[in-house]
């Protein structure tokens, strides 16, 4: 065949051979045009002591073909048919997508490849589907989307975790052997975020080539990374299927999610205003066109406590303070007194709420807030109702005994009556309350996750996806939050359906400052949940300064997380300072370019947000400086012939330990060219340990 199909975007190209399968030859910088020699010029050696055949890198590798790294399809039909070859029977294009249909009358599969680039944003996305020809059942392990890397793609970055300390990243060489990483938790997981980058060596956040890489999907997963002995590189991810848990009938069809793309020439900057230009466009989509209400949630607050005078006399403090949405959390429902029992009863406790929850919300209304509401719908308690009368809805398998999480246990959502019991009660609390917003947790993972009798994380996740998709067509104006246990359950899938991500319930700012910025690569900030704590973190026990809390919150979607009626008066005026602040730039801060800036201080982390007239940034010094004077704040991304004003508007309040003269540029504000600002940058003062200042440029 050897024919090219060509996709483009503004700015990159991917460039396909198609013979018995198709081959990616380029994604990257846009080419122009496909010269003619170019099938030629890429014609690889056959090497000695090898196949004598050259073996293509296919869209998806196969071990029968000679793929010896990882094949792309793994399964059998009753131990038959287990190395697949495919071959390029049908290709679709428009004009940035196309379809291979690829067929093995042998094995009596067909394999779809579906590609698309987005033409706005560069990004890359890709998924597989496999259909059973045959007249008796085919038993697949695995389905995968490959996508090839260059040689030069040399350094990998990957991301770990636990609960409070998610999106932590970790890099090293990859020039032989590779990278795995398997999900097997039931939901997206704070361990094992799936995302990935590779790029040249040394790449950094303004510099270099970068490929990132971030599979869509809620459930079980595998990614990984290779480097063949021949040199050739691929990422390849999918869901991690458990044994036996998909088996295709005749005709019967399997879809792997999405795998999402994109390429960057200037680092990780690069690649993460590419993936939130896509989330913003595509994947994201907010009920009503407005700013993003500040939030006040209770749980840090009265935690199980729930006296609905003292709530509302909480709503009118928080009111006070600038706050737009209220949200009541856990300890509202019958018999939830503590976390031991009665998740799953969701029904309001008339003996905490003796008149009723409407007055609470009118209350709440009446003084400008929107009302919020939080539930846990997937889990359920032993002591509970729901429990006694329906233990065969638990997720599970008979015979066995499965420890419990938290003291709950997960709810079997592919049974039809545990499914619309929970629709049923979901839908009751939004239609008889004025209910604008759910947050929806999930605290566990899945243990022994059976439908009767049969692995079920697929199904279950499809299932909670189809929940949360009547809830939307029954609810459109409602947003949900995706919270579990924090950073739990964090990806594009599951952002199609809500609006907001708790990215952890740690509100520790000094551990935020890293989790937000791992999460930034990927997301948006006005779905990136960030709140100012106590002066004590909950989860740490470590203080931090007002002036810590106030700008790590201040870069997400901000909220509040304490009781303000028993906190000081000064607090109280810190926090409604630093809500204004946030609110006077959030037109900023959810819709510009974001991006960081090397710091040559290892201990400072610098971020920021820019649109074509104005930035923000943040310098944030996590630790002891390197250096008693610090280096200059150097600006690449301002305009050469530009000029701006540059103003301070926030820095700690408080004497510093490490500075005895302030430059004096921070009580001025400055004119300065984008030349000057990009090559000579402005002098920092000397900021102690776990403080931050925020800078605004305004172009003139």
């Amino acid at each position: 065949m050897n024919e090219f199909i060509h996709l483009q975007s503004k700015n990159h190209s991917l460039i396909i051979k198609t013979d018995r399968v198709p081959e990616v030859l380029h994604w990257g910088t846009k080419i122009a045009q496909i010269d003619e020699d170019l099938l030629l010029s890429t014609e690889r050696p056959i090497s000695q002591a090898r196949l004598d055949v050259d073996v293509p890198l296919s869209l998806c590798p196969e071990l029968g073909s000679g793929h010896f790294n990882a094949p792309g399809i793994e399964g059998h039909r009753d131990g038959l048919d287990w190395a697949p070859v495919f071959n390029l029977v049908a290709t679709n294009q428009s004009r940035n997508a196309v379809e291979f249909t690829l067929r093995d009358d042998v094995a009596k599969l067909e394999l779809t490849i579906d590609l698309e680039l987005d033409f706005d944003s560069d990004v890359l996305k890709k998924r597989t589907s496999l259909k059973n020809l045959g007249d008796s059942r085919y038993y697949l392990g695995k389905l995968s989307s490959t996508l090839p890397l260059p040689n030069h793609a040399n350094e990998l970055m990957t991301f770990h975790g636990r609960w409070c300390h998610e999106f932590q990243t970790q890099r090293q060489r990859f020039e032989h052997g590779g990278f795995m990483q398997e999900n097997r938790r039931g939901r997206t997981s704070h361990e094992n975020f799936p995302g990935l980058f590779v790029g040249s060596n040394g790449f950094s956040e303004q510099n270099g080539q970068v490929w990132g890489f971030h599979l869509g999907w809620s459930g079980n997963h595998q990614m990984r990374a290779d480097v063949r002995s021949d040199g050739r590189r691929f990422v390849q991810a999918g869901e991690l299927l458990l044994a036996g848990e998909s088996i295709l009938d005749t005709d019967e069809c399997y879809q792997s999610p999405w795998l999402y793309g994109c390429y960057s020439n200037s680092g990780l900057n690069g690649i993460s205003q590419r993936f939130q230009k896509f989330v913003r466009q595509n994947i994201v989509k907010f009920p009503v066109d407005k700013p993003r209400p500040v939030h006040l949630n209770t749980w840090e607050g009265i935690y199980f406590d729930h006296k609905p005078e003292y709530i509302m006399q909480m709503a009118s403090e928080a009111a006070e303070m600038g706050v737009e949405r209220f949200i009541i959390d856990d300890g509202w429902f019958i018999g939830r007194d503590g976390e031991r029992a009665a998740l799953g009863d969701w029904y309001l406790d008339e003996v905490k709420y003796p008149n009723g929850l409407e007055p609470v919300i009118a209350h709440v209304n009446e003084k400008g807030m929107e009302f919020g509401l939080w539930v846990e719908p997937e889990m359920v308690s032993q002591d509970s109702n729901l429990y006694r009368n329906h233990p065969e809805w638990v997720l599970g398998l008979q015979g066995y005994h499965q420890p419990s999480g938290r003291w709950q246990y997960v709810l079997d959502l592919q049974n039809e009556g545990c499914f619309n019991y929970l629709f049923e009660r979901l839908n009751d609390l939004l239609t008889r309350y004025n209910i604008t917003y759910l947050k929806w947790d999930m605290n566990r993972e899945l243990v022994q996750p059976g439908h009767q009798g049969r692995p079920a994380v697929h199904g279950q996740t499809m299932a909670l996806y189809h929940l949360v998709d009547e809830l939307n067509k029954a609810h459109p104006d409602v947003e949900i939050e995706s919270c579990s246990s924090g950073g739990g359950r964090i990806d594009f899938e599951i952002l199609k359906r809500t609006q907001r991500f708790w990215a952890s319930d740690c509100n520790d700012a000094l551990e935020r400052q890293a989790i937000q910025k791992g999460m930034s690569y990927f997301f948006p900030p006005e779905v990136m949940g960030a709140h100012i704590g106590p002066d004590e973190c909950h989860s740490t026990n470590r203080r931090h300064h007002i002036n810590m809390r106030g700008v790590t919150a201040l870069g997400g979607h901000m909220g509040v997380e304490l009781d303000p009626v028993k906190e000081p008066q000064e607090e109280i005026e810190a926090f409604s300072r630093y809500i204004a602040l946030h609110k006077k730039y959030r037109h900023l801060l959810h819709s510009g370019r974001s991006f960081r800036i090397d710091p040559a201080d290892k201990n400072q982390n610098i971020y920021g947000v820019e649109s074509d007239d104005e930035m923000l940034i943040t310098v944030c010094q996590l630790a002891m400086p390197d250096h008693a004077l610090p280096s200059p704040l150097r600006i690449s991304c301002t305009d050469t012939d530009a000029k701006y004003q540059v103003k301070l508007v926030e820095m700690p309040q408080i004497s510093f330990q490490l500075m005895k003269q302030r430059p004096k540029w921070l009580d001025k504000t400055l004119t300065l060219s984008g030349d000057n600002l990009k090559e000579i940058g402005i002098t920092l003062p000397i900021l102690d340990p776990e403080s931050a200042l925020i800078v605004h440029l305004q172009k003139i």
